[in-house]
C-alpha cells in the first residue's frame, strides 16, 4: 500500500485536509497522528471534526486524554502526550473507542503503538526546514479499508491546485 506524501502550506490547509478525511471517514476508522509538538496534529483533528459535521471547537485533549464530539459519527479525540508508559495506555481501556461506533483520532500515537489496531491510517506531520507554517505530511494506509480511503483522498487532492503532492 503506497503512502501519500504532501505539503500543507498553513494550519488552515491542514484543517482542510482533516475535513476531507472526516468526510471520507466511516464507523470504526482509526487515524493515528504522529509528529513533534506544534506540527499540526490538533489542527488536523479540528478538520476531521469539521468533516464529520461537529459544530463544537475541537480542543487538544492533553489534560483529559479523551474528548468526545458528536457529528454524523462520534469523534473520539485521544491524546497520549502526557502518558509515559505503554501500561498507562493499555490501562485506559480504549477498546470501546477503538472498536466502537465512531472515528478515533489519536495524537502522539507512537507512544501506544502496541495497544492500537494494526489496521489504521497513520499520519506523520513534520516541520519543513526553513518554512514557518509549511508542514510535510505522510499518510500511510495500513489495511485495505485505509488504502481505499487514501485513494479517494489523493483523487480529491489532485483535483485542487493548492495541494503540493510529492
Amino acid at each position: 500500500m503506497k503512502p501519500l506524501k504532501l505539503n500543507s502550506q498553513s494550519p488552515e490547509q491542514t484543517r482542510l485536509l482533516g475535513s476531507y478525511l472526516g468526510e471520507l471517514a466511516r464507523q470504526g476508522d482509526v487515524f493515528l497522528l504522529t509528529g513533534e509538538l506544534g506540527t499540526g496534529k490538533t489542527c488536523l483533528v479540528q478538520g476531521i471534526a469539521r468533516g464529520l459535521g461537529v459544530t463544537e471547537y475541537a480542543f487538544s485533549p492533553s489534560f483529559v486524554l479523551i474528548r468526545e464530539y458528536h457529528g454524523s459519527l462520534p469523534l473520539y479525540h485521544i491524546d497520549f502526550y502526557r502518558l509515559k508508559h505503554i501500561e498507562e495506555i493499555i490501562d485506559l481501556g480504549l477498546e470501546e473507542y477503538l472498536y466502537g461506533d465512531g472515528v478515533c483520532a489519536v495524537e502522539w500515537a507512537e507512544k501506544g503503538t502496541p495497544a492500537l489496531p494494526q489496521e489504521n491510517l497513520t499520519i506523520a506531520l513534520d516541520y519543513t526546514p526553513g518554512a514557518e507554517t509549511e508542514r510535510s505530511i505522510l499518510i500511510e494506509p495500513k489495511g485495505e479499508r485505509y488504502a481505499a480511503l487514501v485513494k479517494k483522498l489523493e483523487s480529491r487532492l489532485r483535483g485542487e491546485k493548492s495541494w503540493s503532492l510529492r
